[in-house]
């Protein structure tokens, strides 16, 4: 996060179509359902929304459409907020081992974006828990954001940005200028003809 970041705080919106509304799920793997539904929605307060099991077939059978290659697997829905689900299949136990969030194709880490207030409660409940925290840091445009895993070593982020209260932009607030994202954008590439194209909808200043 750098300084110009922190410097677009009450930015102009961008100009760009955007083909999606927003997150419609985000789903990730457990071996453990049960230790997964105590704490998110125990501690982080998601409400489990839905249950089900994987119709027969979508697992080893031929109808696999890309989700995990076993068969009756429970998968569950968590509501995040913001008309959003996190979702989790149940793996079986020792099947796979522990994943590199820092490998390629892998999930780094998660945020998710909490008014400043429902922030510092939940660091209360978390720590409470007794889960360690990292944070709170500034990481530019005036947000701040703890760093913790949740059971299954999934690292998470909460961010809430100050002055926001309960209406909160996220793209607002994190919009850059055409200068701004062109400084280090020319670090990349110097194609003058790319550049322009990349950031054509950024506002102006």
């Amino acid at each position: 996060m750098t300084q110009a970041n922190a410097d677009s705080v009450h930015q102009a919106p961008h100009a760009a179509p955007v083909f999606a509304r927003g997150l419609h799920h985000l789903a990730l793997n457990t071996d453990d359902m049960k230790m997964t539904i105590d704490f998110y929605a125990g501690v982080l307060g998601m409400p489990l929304v839905h249950a089900l099991k994987v119709p027969p077939g979508l697992g080893t059978g031929p109808g696999n459409r890309g989700n995990p290659p076993f068969e009756n697997l429970r998968h569950y829905f968590f509501d995040m907020g913001g008309d959003s689900l996190l979702a989790f299949f149940e793996m079986p136990k020792g099947a796979k081992d522990k994943g590199d969030r820092d490998a390629l194709a892998a999930m780094q880490h998660c945020s998710f974006a909490v008014t400043e207030a429902h922030f510092h409660s939940l660091c209360g409940r978390l720590q409470a828990a007794g889960v360690a925290l990292t944070g709170p840091i500034p990481v530019g445009a005036d947000t701040w954001s703890v760093y913790f895993f949740d059971p299954n070593g999934i690292r998470l982020e909460l961010s809430y940005q100050a002055g926001d209260g309960a209406d909160m932009h996220v793209v607002e607030r994190w919009t850059q200028t055409r200068a701004q994202a062109l400084a280090e954008l020319r670090s990349l590439s110097e194609d003058t003809h790319w550049l322009a194209h990349v950031t054509a909808h950024l506002p102006a200043g």
